[in-house]
C-alpha cells in the first residue's frame, strides 16, 4: 500500500466518527443495522424489477414499477454509502486490505455502472413504452441479480477474512 493512502487511512481511523462507533457497541451495531436494511431496500427494489424485466410478474408493466423501485434503489444506495463509509472509517486498513471487502466494492460499482447503462439504452425506453423487453434489457437484468447477489455475499464474506 503507497505510504499516502496508508496515512489517508490512519487519518480516518483517527477521526471523531471512526472512534464513536470503534468504542460504543451500540452506535456501531445500530450503524450496521441501517447498513443491511439499505442494502435490502437496494437488492430488494433493484431484484424485483430485474425479475419482471426477465418476465415475472408479467401482470404489472414495467412503467408502473419501474419509477418506484428505481427511486427506492437509489435512496437505498445513498444510505448505503454512507453508513458503508461510515463503517469503513472503524477498521479502514483492514478493510482496504481485505478480499472480499475489495469484491464488494468492485461489485457494487459494477451494479451501478450496469443500472445506469441500462437506464440509458434504447431497449430501457422500450421496456418503459410496455413493449417487448429487448433481450439485451433481459440480458442486463440477469446481469444485474448475478451482481448484486455476488456483492451481498462477497459483504458478509469481509468478517470470514478478517
Amino acid at each position: 500500500m503507497p505510504p499516502f493512502l496508508a496515512e489517508f487511512l490512519q487519518t480516518l481511523a483517527g477521526s471523531a466518527p471512526a472512534a464513536f462507533f470503534r468504542n460504543s457497541t451500540f452506535a456501531y451495531a445500530s450503524l450496521n443495522a441501517c447498513h443491511i436494511f439499505s442494502i435490502g431496500l437496494v437488492v430488494g427494489s433493484i431484484a424485483t424489477l430485474d425479475l419482471r424485466l426477465l418476465g415475472l410478474f408479467y401482470r404489472f408493466p414495467v412503467s408502473a414499477l419501474a419509477p418506484p423501485l428505481t427511486r427506492v434503489a437509489a435512496a437505498g444506495l445513498y444510505f448505503v454509502i454512507v453508513t458503508g463509509f461510515l463503517l469503513f472509517c472503524v477498521r479502514p486498513l483492514a478493510y482496504a486490505v481485505n478480499a472480499a471487502f475489495l469484491a464488494k466494492i468492485t461489485l457494487v460499482t459494477l451494479g451501478v455502472i450496469n443500472a445506469l447503462a441500462l437506464r440509458s439504452s434504447r431497449g430501457w425506453a422500450l421496456a418503459l413504452e410496455d413493449e417487448l423487453v429487448p433481450d439485451s434489457v433481459r440480458a442486463a437484468a440477469l446481469r444485474s441479480l448475478l451482481i448484486w447477489a455476488g456483492a451481498v455475499f462477497a459483504g458478509r464474506w469481509i468478517g470470514f477474512l478478517q
